[in-house]
């Protein structure tokens, strides 16, 4: 089920979520000028986000803040692939307007990188032991999806379903079924005891999503009168 696009009206132009997907390409780009010259591997140890290394940063002998933190903020603006690059780009442009429209730019901006921050903190604390690298901006963009559950619960989405199906489906049942894929996953995961081994950080999935539901109740909106099929 891959959304296309939805039907919620906006009254300004989201400037900061062009400026987040231009930023995130330009750095894919530059990423993949390092995998030519054979230096990504080492891009990604030092600007990922590596659960282990953050521990350590905090508990070692030597409190090093900005160490532990700093890549958490870099880490958000890196991706693994083209298609992980792709879907979570299309993602932020399908829903971040509206979130952007509802809180302003600037608020809009702090909440991102909150959510962003949050959904690292919460892999970094169910996998502490972790020496994987960690990058993406899926976390934050979980946060927008978290927002745009609660703020615009009955808009429509038209979603695709592979390979010829399409469908208008309310934006609770597309953003809530995502939340429960990533949660039950998260938890398969945790029993299992797979995440030191890699694949997707489905916990800081959720940790964003919730973030963003949490966060989105204690911001101010910029303009009144704007939801819309809110819950």
């Amino acid at each position: 089920m891959i959304p296309i696009r939805d039907d919620t009206p906006r009254s300004s132009t989201p400037y900061v979520t062009y400026f987040i997907i231009a930023l995130n390409v330009l750095v894919f780009l530059f990423e993949l000028t390092a995998q030519a010259n054979g230096q990504l591997d080492a891009l990604i140890r030092q600007f990922g986000v590596i659960p282990h290394r953050f521990t350590q940063d905090l508990s070692g002998p030597h409190l090093d803040l900005a160490g532990a933190f700093v890549p958490i903020l870099t880490a958000m603006f890196l991706h693994g692939s083209w298609l992980h690059i792709i879907g979570n780009m299309w993602t932020l442009w399908i829903f971040g307007d509206n979130i952007e429209d509802y809180l302003g730019h600037f608020p809009y901006l702090l909440f991102y990188l909150i959510t962003g921050v949050v959904a690292f903190l919460t892999h970094i604390a169910l996998n502490p032991n972790s020496r994987v690298p960690t990058v993406g901006a899926s976390g934050a963009i979980a946060g927008v999806m978290g927002a745009y559950f609660l703020l615009y619960a009955g808009a429509r989405v038209l979603v695709w379903f592979p390979p010829i199906f399409f469908f208008h489906l309310p934006a609770w049942l597309v953003l809530g079924y995502w939340f429960v894929i990533q949660f039950l996953t998260g938890t398969a995961t945790s029993i299992a005891n797979t995440s030191a081994t890699g694949g997707v950080a489905v916990w800081a999935h959720v940790g964003g999503f919730l973030a963003g539901m949490a966060l989105i109740k204690l911001l101010p909106a910029r303009i009144r009168g704007q939801r819309y099929g809110a819950w």
